[in-house]
């Protein structure tokens, strides 16, 4: 007996199928990039939340930027680093919307740094995504503050020196120390595993805005193979035997 495609891809086997939200643009992440899994994730949970009319995107400069090309619903791009300060204006303006800004760690720990703890020091009742690779991906691979000790950079090809450098900065373990945030926790994207329980932090992220109770802030320890110079597999167990000792995963704050 001839089995068609559609005996097999029946509605009661289909087990896991593309967001509606996402566009048919091709993403333009190096292969192996962790940007493309939290995107999917990121609309899968707009999508089963019923959000995709109730939710504004807030990104800035970096690899980021390129994340209003994927999704659809409301975006507004913001300058480097301030997206923060734009989802407090967008989410003070029109208060029955959902507003997250999804921004990388040489945006949010360096240029926005401020920004980043100013809105979490108010706790605006926003959800900020911060994607930390270590390194400034777009720009070629620069050090940031994010860079672990000893890690090479295109700006420090020897390995980041903490008495000429500074140390690597933890934005997690420091806006969770202030009042304004409601949910501070740190996950990751380079399992099955790993991607079930970030999805479940993303959905808490949105959740929370319903009660105004605070800021959620959600880190995701990321690669970035090319900027790295590994390929995708080196990339991921670079990241769990060096970044994780450094940034441990797990929910740091959940009052």
């Amino acid at each position: 007996m001839e089995v068609s495609i559609k005996d097999i891809i029946k509605p009661e086997n289909l087990v896991y199928q593309k967001s509606s939200l996402l566009t048919e643009k091709p993403m333009h992440y190096c292969p192996g990039c962790t940007h493309g899994v939290v995107n999917r994730l990121i609309a899968e949970v707009i999508e089963e939340l019923g959000l995709q009319q109730e939710t504004i995107g807030v990104t800035p400069v970096g690899c980021s930027v390129l994340l209003y090309n994927y999704i659809d619903i409301d975006w507004q791009e913001a300058a480097h680093g301030r997206a923060p300060a734009l989802g407090t204006a967008i989410k003070r303006l029109l208060p029955e919307k959902y507003v997250f800004t999804y921004q990388g760690d040489g945006d949010l720990a360096a240029i926005g740094t401020a920004e980043t703890i100013h809105a979490c020091n108010r706790g605006e009742n926003i959800l900020m995504v911060f994607i930390n690779n270590g390194i400034y991906g777009m720009t070629g691979g620069q050090m940031a503050p994010t860079t672990l000790e000893g890690m090479a950079a295109s700006t420090c090809p020897f390995g980041r020196d903490p008495e000429r450098d500074g140390n690597p900065l933890s934005m997690t373990e420091i806006v969770a120390t202030l009042p304004g945030t409601r949910y501070v926790t740190r996950q990751a994207a380079h399992t099955a595993g790993a991607v079930r329980k970030l999805k479940k932090a993303l959905i808490k992220g949105f959740n929370n805005q319903k009660e105004n109770k605070g800021t959620s802030f959600i880190e995701v320890v990321s690669t970035c193979n090319s900027g790295w110079k590994m390929t995708p597999v080196q990339a991921n167990e670079w990241m769990v035997e060096n970044m994780f000792p450094f940034y441990p995963l797990g929910d740091i704050k959940d009052k």
